[in-house]
């Protein structure tokens, strides 16, 4: 498996790559007072990647996307290019359960996005109201502007969720697990149309993802946890190594590449992982 680095090349799923960091984390901690739930994690997030991050329950993920965003107390140092901390207006956030009230309509709901560019005691402008109107539209929910939240359906929802947080005009993306409550068929669209905007409008994307084949798809590279501390950072097909995984995750795992993606698949009980095996 792959060290993790901070040197400025990214070996990332569509190959090579040199971007300046958008965020840094150095000595990331988080103690709840039983201990660390993360420990001393560093890491970086390159401008207009996708940054995976993996692990067993209870690694510390959920954790450390929260520390990162400055949600929670944490020791290590959290800082954007110009070593500023991050704050409302760098890092938009789609968290794994969000608060969705039902009786809200997708406009409202969308336009609470707009809050940390209001000054103090203002109201919403007509300039926040064009914003949310067009990120509506470009997300395919301006038909549903009017629509009450709990008419909708999971992958609308869903969809409505990301739109508050890309109204928020963050350059930096964060996600905790945001297809967890949705079916396979809608997981694919939200990841699919969070990669197409990311690409377009050059999103920096932190994720948390729980299923190892989905992370290897969409991130350029993985950083896997385990209790807290960082394991390793890598390209998906180095992170994803047969023996770390099973260390990691307490059973036997065997990456294997189908059509050209890495797919992870536990390892029967009669076979023998063999990682130069692949498949058609």
């Amino acid at each position: 498996m792959t060290g993790a680095g901070a040197g400025t090349g990214i070996e990332g799923r569509n190959g090579p790559t040199t971007a300046a960091a958008a965020l840094t984390c150095r000595g990331l901690t988080v103690d709840l007072g039983d201990g660390p739930v993360v420990d001393g994690v560093d890491l970086d997030l390159r401008s207009g990647e996708w940054l995976g991050v993996i692990g067993p329950n209870g690694a510390g993920k959920s954790t450390l996307l929260r520390a990162a965003a400055g949600l929670i107390d944490h020791g290590g140092d959290v800082s954007l290019p110009d070593g500023r901390r991050p704050g409302p207006l760098d890092v938009a956030i789609v968290p794994q359960i969000p608060t969705v009230p039902d009786t809200m309509t997708v406009a409202e709901y969308t336009l609470i996005g707009r809050t940390a560019h209001l000054r103090w005691l203002a109201g919403e402008s007509a300039a926040d109201r064009r914003i949310v109107g067009d990120t509506l539209r470009r997300l395919d929910l301006a038909r549903f502007a009017d629509r009450h939240l709990g008419s909708l359906s999971g992958g609308e929802r869903q969809r409505v969720v990301i739109a508050r947080a890309l109204v928020q005009d963050a350059p930096i993306l964060f996600l905790d697990e945001p297809t967890s409550a949705l079916d396979v068929g809608h997981q694919a669209s939200v990841l699919e149309l969070v990669d197409d905007l990311r690409h377009a409008d050059g999103l920096s994307v932190l994720a948390v993802m729980h299923d190892l084949t989905t992370a290897a798809r969409f991130a350029d590279r993985l950083t896997l946890l385990d209790r807290g501390r960082l394991v390793t950072t890598g390209p998906p097909i180095d992170v994803l190594d047969d023996a770390g995984l099973s260390d990691v995750y307490g059973t036997p795992l065997t990456m294997r590449i189908i059509d050209g993606d890495p797919v992870v698949l536990p390892t029967p009980r009669h076979a023998t992982p063999n990682p130069e095996e692949t498949l058609p």
